[in-house]
């Protein structure tokens, strides 16, 4: 009875048995569940319109020039700097110049009466008489001592005393040289016997004015810094590199300064000083470029980037066309298959002649789409938002 009983059921579970074990039952459900889950966002399929306008390379080694980049600014190139100020006590009566003008060399940029310049012509003038009244006491004195009148000791005195009476006038003609006049006109002081108490601030050089300090009715003392005149015409640019750094850094290197102020311009110089010794403060070491500025564009105290270039070494490298940077992170399409790739994130170096250095998010061997990647990734974000 039992066993026709159990015949029984399996008659029944064989049929639901086969039933579930159709052809093509356990696929259908693993294609429900795929199409049930969530599309990864990153991943874009490309048809063959957009395939064929890619260029897909495998990452591989590369050789990569190691560079270092320094912040700095734009200095006035000191060799070619005036800073003038008075040579006496005294009172501005006039200042001919405002910042900005151009002027030659020798062109007066203000006027200063000072009495300090007016006793000063007075003893050049009294230093003159003196030697013209000692030379013509010479000159009798020789025609005594020819005569038989006087010795030679008293002749050898009145020679003695025309020494004396010259070096005084040098003295006093060394003196006006100071005050900033010339030669031509210290002579005209000398045979006018006309004293002045003003005296000219004169430009030591042709360039344009950077700073002036001073106005009318101003007194001024020797040590004040009154005017100063640069030549623009040339610059340096100067930086300050970490003393660890320092060891690399030598003169004729190559550097490549930016300017930010100037974002289309790249200049390619040579360090032309770098300094022997490091800044106890700051712990690091100077040094600077000289760039020439025709042009006028690069004005002192513009920032800059100073890019020197180091050594060589072997990197993985990656083209720069390949990058997409979104929100200030950079991303690369890799293949996964054909038609198949995927929006990446990377770690990248900064560019240098065309490529970036990778140093991490893909490695070596990975394909990736060099060329054409702005297409993928307008397929992403049409994706993203739905159409």
């Amino acid at each position: 009875m039992k066993t026709a009983l159990w015949r029984v059921v399996l008659l029944f579970l064989v049929p639901i048995a086969v039933a579930g074990c159709k052809p093509g039952a356990d696929e259908g459900k693993a294609a429900k569940a795929e199409a049930a889950q969530p599309r990864d966002p990153s991943i874009v399929i490309a048809d063959k319109a957009i395939v064929g306008q890619l260029k897909i390379e495998s990452l591989a080694q590369g050789t990569v020039r190691q560079s270092l980049r320094i912040p700095g600014r734009v200095a006035l190139d000191e060799r070619h700097v005036a800073r003038i100020g008075a040579n006496a006590t005294g009172r501005v009566m006039d200042v001919r110049v405002v910042v900005g003008q151009y002027v030659k060399a020798g062109e007066v940029l203000a006027s200063v009466h000072s009495s300090e310049q007016s006793s000063a012509q007075f003893a050049l003038l009294k230093a003159k008489a003196d030697v013209d009244f000692t030379d013509r006491a010479v000159a009798r004195a020789r025609q005594l001592y020819e005569a038989d009148v006087i010795s030679l000791a008293e002749l050898q005195r009145r020679e003695n005393e025309l020494r004396v009476a010259a070096a005084q006038l040098r003295a006093a003609e060394a003196e006006l040289r100071v005050f900033g006049l010339t030669d031509v006109e210290i002579r005209r002081i000398e045979n006018t016997g006309e004293v002045h108490a003003t005296f000219f601030l004169k430009s030591n050089i042709a360039g344009t004015v950077v700073e002036r300090s001073v106005s009318r009715g101003q007194v001024v003392q020797p040590s004040d810094k009154l005017i100063t005149v640069a030549d623009l015409s040339r610059v340096w640019v100067v930086a300050e590199v970490p003393e660890q750094d320092s060891s690399t850094m030598d003169t004729g290197q190559q550097v490549d300064i930016e300017i930010p102020a100037l974002a289309q311009r790249r200049i390619t110089t040579q360090l032309a000083y770098v300094a022997e010794t490091v800044d106890p403060e700051t712990r690091t070491v100077l040094v600077r470029t000289e760039v020439p500025n025709a042009d006028g564009h690069l004005k002192p105290e513009m920032l800059a980037t100073l890019v020197i270039a180091g050594g060589s070494s072997d990197a993985l490298l990656i083209s720069g066309e390949a990058v997409i940077n979104e929100d200030g992170r950079d991303h690369v399409f890799v293949e996964l298959a054909p038609g198949r790739y995927k929006y990446t994130l990377v770690d990248l170096g900064d560019e240098r002649d065309g490529v970036r250095v990778v140093r991490g998010g893909v490695s070596a061997g990975q394909r990736v789409v060099t060329q054409g990647a702005f297409h993928l990734n307008g397929e992403r974000r049409k994706d993203a938002l739905g159409g």
